[in-house]
């Protein structure tokens, strides 16, 4: 089992950046893949970025490729989310996720098994 808690949300001016951190617990975090999803008000819960178990291999969502950068420390138990050229479309709650099984891959919220509460990014113009 993985408990997981955000932080590093805030308000941003739109091309600004923010990092975002993620705290994880729990004896197996090495072998979760791990992911950032995001949610604004009236949408869906959207796939940002995730990473293997080992931090070599990234993969994200359309709308951050090149923007955005995920990276992980296992030893820390840490997930980072560095958001870099902030637009408004970016505001929403950032959430870290964890799927129900280690070393697997999925940009599907479904698959996501633990979740944190949330940190908000606000990008202002």
């Amino acid at each position: 089992q993985v408990q997981l808690v955000e932080s590093g949300g805030g308000l941003v001016q739109a091309g600004g950046s923010l990092r975002l951190s993620c705290a994880a617990s729990g004896d197996t975090f090495s072998t979760y893949v791990m992911a950032w999803f995001r949610q604004a008000p009236g949408k869906e819960r959207e796939f940002v970025a995730g990473i293997s178990w080992n931090g070599i291999i990234p993969y994200y969502g359309d709308s951050v490729k090149d923007r955005f950068t995920i990276s992980r420390d296992n030893a820390k138990k840490m997930v980072y989310l560095q958001m870099n050229s902030l637009n408004l479309e970016d505001t929403a709650v950032y959430y870290c996720a964890a799927p129900g099984r280690p070393n697997f891959y999925s940009d599907s919220s479904s698959e996501f098994t633990y979740w944190g509460q949330g940190t908000q990014v606000t990008v202002s113009s």
